[in-house]
């Protein structure tokens, strides 16, 4: 069905006022990501005076030599009277004592440093934690699994998956930024010291080969070097059974580092398991299971067409219309309604909300942003299953959430208003950011859903406050269609049967934001208040 364009589900905001960053969750907002950009910002000042006060230091220390050194070269070369000068000898005596003193142990490049280092200080409420850096080697990682990308593509900046034998382009960004071996070797690390060598061997791998090219040079800013690599290269491949590249790789090792001792152990481990009779074989490179994903092939199929479902959206049945809803607020401008599903029964409704009100929403909603959470059990937690970070908006906060229930209730026919709908939540996506297969309505009867005592969560309406250039699509996988990031659209289904049970075939996932930033808003609307707009039906097929 080929009609207006079609859309993704989720609602998301834009903002302009400058909030704190939230300490180990950088990676969790893309909106977090974009500050700390002004930080290093400051940081580039700083470091720039220190270089200036230490360019005038060193001239300083340039002057100094330069005068002793014209001393060597043609005053002490001169007679040996010259020595018999008690003015030559006293100045030659002080230079000595206390000179030499005063440069080599100069107060000036400690300060200049100690400047620098409390300039640092100051910024670093703003800097990402460890947990910021692990969270985005992950989401590299995640990236990686979803979208079938190849790891020495991304090292060179380009997002592929090979095809028939031929890498293809996913996405082409404008400015492709190439990864050096000690990024490579930070993000495999952080799947090493997980014991996830499905990752770490092939990010290893790049760091060795970056690293060898470079001859094994070492910079300051690196934590890791060519032995590191080979280091945690070698032990992964071990550990998955391929012991005879262990080997080699160790023995590479000892020729940048032949007395360490750890390694020799290793290399006559190594030795005996591969004359064995029966050499260990390990898991081989097994990607790690989720026991948050038990549709992962599904899941990952439907992120991966972008939302193109082509025979799907050939169903004669589906349809494109001016929608009224026979509300005369829309008699006049109808809303641009496009069926995309039946069972389960899914409506976008396009060009929902303008530019304007979407800056709004998300400039509101931008200072409450939190890591967002999950139901689990009684309570809510974060979880590596959702990483993004959302606000909560009252009616009262701004007019235009009132706008927007005004408008939602006019196209669904429902009573959105608090307590029978939920606030309005503003979600902001992180670096691969995604929420993996679940579903909006309570499964449980101790959800924290059930605390505005207004029952289950009948409906969604997700708007879709910014575009996204690749990924994000939401994917309905046992509907078995995903659909594409559409911006100032939105997207409204039924979660519940008019029976009141749980429709499993609303069970959906938020795919990993590929590139771009990620804004939706998300309106819940529960049973009770609903009776004479959404009557019930004891039928179980319906």
């Amino acid at each position: 069905m080929k009609c207006f364009t079609c859309v993704c589900f989720f609602w998301g905001l834009l903002t302009v006022a400058v909030i704190p960053l939230s300490v180990g969750e950088m990676y969790t907002s893309l909106l977090s990501v974009k500050q700390a950009i002004s930080v290093e910002r400051k940081l580039i000042d700083y470091l720039r005076t220190y270089i200036d006060h230490e360019l005038e230091r060193l001239e300083d220390i340039k002057r100094f030599y330069a005068k002793v050194s014209d001393l060597h070269s043609e005053l002490y070369k001169g007679p040996e009277t010259v020595i018999a000068n008690p003015l030559v000898a006293f100045t030659l005596v002080k230079r000595l004592h206390s000179e030499w003193l005063n440069v080599v142990y100069s107060n000036e490049a400690l300060e200049n440093a100690q400047a620098l280092r409390s300039s640092y200080k100051e910024e670093e409420a703003g800097l990402p934690t460890l947990e910021d850096l692990q969270g985005a080697a992950k989401a590299l990682m995640r990236l990686q699994d979803v979208y079938t990308l190849q790891v020495a593509s991304l090292v060179r900046g380009r997002f592929q998956r090979v095809s028939n034998g031929n890498p293809i382009d996913i996405y082409t960004p404008a400015v492709s930024v190439l990864l050096s071996g000690d990024d490579c070797f930070l993000v495999g690390k952080v799947a090493y010291e997980q014991e996830d060598y499905y990752h770490s061997v092939p990010w290893l791998e790049e760091s060795v080969h970056l690293f060898r090219r470079t001859g094994g040079e070492w910079n300051l800013e690196n934590e890791g070097s060519l032995e590191d690599a080979l280091d945690h290269l070698a032990f992964s491949h071990f550990k998955t059974g391929n012991v005879s590249y262990a080997l080699s790789l160790s023995q590479e090792l000892l020729h940048h580092d032949p007395v360490n001792g750890r390694v020799l152990q290793n290399v006559k481990k190594y030795e005996k398991l591969l004359v064995a009779a029966s050499p260990p074989t390990g898991d081989g490179l097994r990607r790690p299971t989720s026991k948050y994903l038990r549709t992962r092939d599904t899941y990952e199929r439907l992120c991966q067409t972008q939302g193109s479902q082509p025979m799907h959206f050939e169903n004669p049945r589906l349809f494109c219309d001016y929608f009224s809803n026979d509300n005369p607020g829309l008699l006049l401008l109808p809303a641009k309604r496009e069926v995309l599903s039946l069972q389960p029964y899914v409506v976008l409704y396009h060009n929902f909300i303008t530019d304007t009100e979407a800056e709004d929403i998300k400039r509101v909603a931008q200072p409450g942003l939190r890591r967002s959470v999950v139901a689990a059990g009684e309570k809510q937690a974060t979880a590596d299953y959702r990483i993004s970070k959302s606000a909560w908006m009252k009616g009262s906060a701004h007019s235009i959430v009132g706008r927007l229930d005004q408008r939602i209730s006019m196209l669904t026919g429902l009573n959105v208003k608090h307590p029978y709908g939920e606030y309005l939540q503003v979600v902001n996506y992180g670096i691969g950011g995604h929420y993996e297969p679940h579903f909006d309505h309570a499964t449980s009867p101790t959800s924290p859903v059930f605390r505005l005592k207004t029952g289950n969560r009948v409906a969604t309406f997700m708007i879709y406050l910014s575009s996204v250039e690749a990924g994000g699509s939401t994917a309905f996988i046992y509907a078995n269609f995903s659909i594409p990031v559409v911006e100032k659209a939105a997207i409204f289904w039924w979660n519940l049967h008019r029976n009141g049970q749980g429709d499993v075939d609303t069970l959906h996932a938020g795919c990993p934001v590929l590139f771009g930033d990620k804004w939706v808003a998300n309106k819940w609307i529960h049973e009770y208040g609903q009776e004479f707009q959404h009557r019930c039906n004891l039928n179980p097929e319906e």
